[in-house]
């Protein structure tokens, strides 16, 4: 396998709208490109490889590498994406397991049983947001276009957790339920977590109106509410979604230090990214890929 590490600036001409500078890495394997997250190269024993729009074999609007079944693109390009893709983690797609998202908050835990649901066999669940894993090689799969992605690793108990959390699930705090999940099953602790809020709209991006925003102002308080919503004017508000999820963790007892956040906004780099915001929804769907691999 060749793997070549790249700036994100020089792969990503162009890009735009930095949170935090150095928190992802560009890289490329058998000429496909993906995203990490290098706060998460402490953890050899973890993979985690978020999509780009480039690499696939899909063509039009969901050029090139979509991940969706279920938005009009051809059954086998969607699957020969998979295929190019997982080959970039050595993995194949009999190793994942797909969430099947709702924008809900439910979270439930994947094992072998569940090995190539929503991608080589039907999926036995519905309305799941999150999933979490302490099984070797087993590749939690989550769908992304502007919301957010939210990872979890318990390096203490050797198990990880991968959620969906677009503004429903942030405001219902899906966070919440995969730490409290992970500390059921696993026994997990709030302070043994380590976390990554992944590329997606920034808050200069993403208009809401009155409805949502007032959902939010119920849900934080002070200086936090300054944080997430701005107002723009005429009943509309800015949201940011990245500090929402932030604020979640930290109310969850995560450590700040442990945190973090992502550099790149979905929107701002449409033509690298599928955005639903910026594409007026035609588009594909990214994808990130977790897994323990050792």
């Amino acid at each position: 396998m060749n793997i070549n590490y790249i700036n994100a600036d020089k792969t990503f001409k162009g890009l735009k709208k930095a949170v935090i500078h150095n928190s992802t890495r560009i890289s490329v394997t058998n000429n496909i490109p993906y995203i990490e997250f290098t706060p998460f190269d402490r953890f050899d024993w973890v993979k985690l490889h978020f999509s780009t729009r480039l690499g696939g074999v899909s063509s039009g609007i969901y050029s090139s590498m979509n991940f969706s079944f279920d938005r009009g693109d051809s059954y086998d390009n969607v699957l020969r994406n998979y295929e190019l893709f997982l080959d970039t983690m050595d993995l194949k797609t009999s190793d994942c397991v797909c969430t099947k998202q709702t924008h809900t908050v439910n979270v439930i835990e994947a094992d072998y049983s569940m090995a190539g649901m929503g991608i080589t066999k039907p999926r036995s669940y519905d309305n799941i947001d999150g999933l979490i894993t302490n099984k070797k090689d087993l590749c939690l799969v989550t769908y992304f276009a502007d919301c957010v992605p939210v990872f979890f690793v318990d390096p203490v108990n050797r198990c990880i957790g991968a959620s969906h959390s677009g503004w429903r699930g942030t405001v219902g705090n899906i966070t919440h339920e995969t730490v409290q999940l992970m500390s059921s099953v696993y026994g997990s602790r709030p302070e043994y977590l380590h976390t990554f809020i992944g590329p997606s709209i920034c808050q200069q991006c993403y208009e809401v109106d009155e409805n949502v925003a007032s959902q939010f102002a119920d849900s934080y308080s002070g200086n936090e509410t300054d944080m997430v919503i701005d107002l723009k004017g005429n009943g509309k508000y800015l949201l940011n979604l990245q500090a929402a999820n932030y604020f979640n963790m930290v109310h969850e007892g995560i450590n700040p230090e442990n945190i973090g956040i992502t550099d790149i906004c979905t929107s701002c780099n449409s033509d690298l990214l599928f955005s639903h915001r910026a594409s007026h929804g035609k588009r594909g769907v990214l994808c990130g890929f977790m897994s323990i691999c050792r």
